[in-house]
């Protein structure tokens, strides 16, 4: 299903730092006066990773990250009726509790802002260039594919 409301007109916020992510700065960005619901995904870094346990990680990202993450965005504004779309994610070291990645979307009601910002996340972690290396307590590591 695709609607008439353009890409640019509903993404608010999309970018990629190494500085801490902010939830509210995130919930501001997609708020509108037709948005009945807002949904918003935080994902944050755990302490475990298939029975192994986490010491930290480190994110990093392609130089083209940016341009892919509103492409992946632009195709959730044109799939959804959406009043506002944001995405923000880190790259650098992290520690157990940080915050990696928010998402958000608001609609005119639940169900669409759940729908878009589920999708939001999921096509996220598929398709935008964004790795992560993982250290174990046990000294070793792996990369994980996007994001």
């Amino acid at each position: 299903m695709t609607h008439s409301v353009e890409a640019g007109d509903v993404i608010r916020l999309a970018g990629v730092r190494e500085t801490p992510l902010s939830v509210d700065e995130v919930y501001r960005a997609v708020g509108a006066p037709g948005a009945g619901g807002i949904a918003l995904f935080a994902g944050t870094v755990r302490d475990h990773d298939h029975a192994r346990a986490v010491s930290g990680l480190s994110y990093s990202a392609h130089p083209t990250v940016e341009r892919e993450l509103r492409a992946v965005m632009e195709k959730v504004a044109a799939d959804h009726p959406v009043h506002g779309l944001a995405a923000v994610h880190r790259v650098g070291d992290l520690r157990i509790g940080d915050i990696a990645v928010i998402v958000a979307a608001s609609s005119a009601h639940r169900a669409e802002a759940f729908d878009a910002c589920r999708r939001l996340i999921d096509d996220l972690k598929a398709g935008v260039p964004i790795w992560k290396h993982q250290t174990f307590t046990d000294g070793g590591d792996e990369w994980v594919g996007a994001c």
